[in-house]
Formats: structure tokens, C-alpha cells, sequence
């Protein structure tokens, strides 16, 4: 990939959070839609508790359905 095509921002994590938790991206999205009327990082510490999630990951889910939100 060159720099250009190479993903970036939250979207950069996908592929590892796919791999590390075994569930597709849409899954998550889905689940944050559970918990949509929180501040974002009280959905980062839930993501944290209920599922396992490490830090990086659930604020990169989190950062990325809130921005998908406002468009």
C-alpha cells in the first residue's frame, strides 16, 4: 500500500480488532448502537467491561460510530 491508500484513523484498528475478537466491524457498530445515547467514553469503558475490549480498540470503534453518526 502507498501512503495515499493506506487507511487511517480509527478505521487503521479494524483488521486487528476483527482478528482479535472474532467478530466483524459491523457487529460492534451494532452493539454501540445499544449504548448510543452515552458520552463517548463512558461507551469506551462500557466496550472495556463487557466485552473485554482493550482501550485502543473500543475508543477507535467508539471514535468511528460517532463520527458515521453525525454524517
Amino acid at each position: 500500500m502507498t501512503d495515499d491508500t493506506k487507511t487511517k484513523g480509527p478505521a487503521s484498528y479494524f483488521p486487528s480488532i476483527e482478528k482479535k475478537y472474532g467478530q466483524p466491524i459491523d457487529h460492534w457498530l451494532d452493539l454501540l448502537g445499544a449504548v448510543s445515547g452515552k458520552k463517548h467514553m463512558e461507551m469506551v469503558a462500557w466496550l472495556k467491561a463487557e466485552h473485554g475490549m482493550g482501550h485502543g480498540h473500543a475508543n477507535a470503534l467508539v471514535a468511528h460510530y460517532l463520527a458515521s453518526a453525525k454524517k
